[in-house]
């Protein structure tokens, strides 16, 4: 049994803090694109835990704006005449967030792909109450299917990690609406590490980012093919070297995550053509290689931060 099941079992800091107060004092915005049934069980989860709930859409053509309807969920459909991108999703929900429920305290952002883990919220919310330098808040993501292909387990290690203090955070984490608003959300022009950037700017204001040993979310892949892995290693390893660029001279360290995110980009001999011929433009020297995946833990957490 994990410790937020044990939590639930019997009375507890969690179980202390009455649903009421919970309901009234987080929000949670989900965000998404052709989710499907995973857009389903995301609504479903984070309403068995408030009613406040935005879902953003990032110009679907299926049913999902629907669905969130049905759901009783408040609706946001982001403008296709500018790029999408999880950042500028999270700052929308967000801020009708606010414009319907001004007095929440916390917001819960969770992707359309993942199930938020019964009893989440107020475990966060206990965690985020008792500690006033905290900014931020998440527990463990696990994949569904995580034996179903190599590149679930591979994401599967990349969410692990050890609970403490640390750097940064992923797209599904309780954040304080005050240190929120106060370094001015997520820098909507990132196409990937949103979520480092804004650690980044948190923690040179002060605040701290916990992990905590609590199930958080269930997340759903879905990947099945090694162009979904180089793709989104694309996007990480493109995501370093912005980062790089931004925060490069606060944060000397991104430099050696970059020159490494190169080195291993190196395909295996023999797959050169394959890999350099499925890649998109913008070149393959910025993607991480699933034949890697004997590297050390420290470096997949790392990895993980930007993925």
């Amino acid at each position: 049994m994990t410790l937020l099941a044990q939590q639930f079992a019997s009375p507890g800091p969690a179980e202390n803090a009455s649903k009421d107060r919970v309901s009234r004092m987080v929000g949670i915005v989900v965000i998404g694109r052709n989710e499907g049934e995973r857009l389903h069980r995301a609504l479903a989860s984070a309403r068995d835990q408030t009613e406040q709930i935005v879902y953003v859409d990032s110009g679907s053509n299926d049913a999902s704006v629907a669905w969130a309807r049905e759901r009783g969920s408040r609706r946001s459909r982001l403008d296709a005449n500018r790029p999408f991108t999880a950042a500028r999703a999270r700052n929308a929900g967000f801020a009708r967030l606010l414009a319907r429920w001004p007095d929440i305290g916390i917001v819960q952002f969770i992707d359309g792909d993942c199930e938020l883990a019964p009893g989440w919220v107020s475990v966060a919310f206990v965690t985020l109450m008792s500690r006033p330098d905290l900014a931020i808040v998440f527990g463990r993501r696990r994949e569904r299917f995580r034996d179903a292909t190599v590149y679930n387990r591979l994401c599967d290690m990349e969410w692990d990690g050890a609970p403490g203090l640390v750097q940064s955070c992923g797209g599904d984490s309780a954040m304080r609406v005050e240190a929120l608003r106060a370094v001015g959300g997520f820098r909507e022009t990132l196409i990937a590490g949103e979520e480092p950037d804004l650690c980044h700017r948190l923690r040179r204001d002060g605040w701290l980012i916990e992990r905590i040993a609590d199930d958080m979310t269930m997340h759903d892949a879905a990947m099945t093919r090694w162009q979904q892995w180089w793709q989104r290693n694309r996007r990480s390893g493109f995501a370093g070297a912005e980062a790089w660029r931004l925060r490069g001279r606060e944060d000397p360290r991104l430099l050696r995550y970059v020159l490494s995110n190169i080195l291993w980009a190196i395909p295996p001999p023999g797959h050169c053509g394959r890999c350099y011929g499925s890649a998109s433009p913008g070149g393959p020297g910025t993607v991480r290689h699933p034949h890697h995946a004997r590297q050390s833990p420290a470096r997949r957490r790392a990895a993980g931060i930007l993925a």
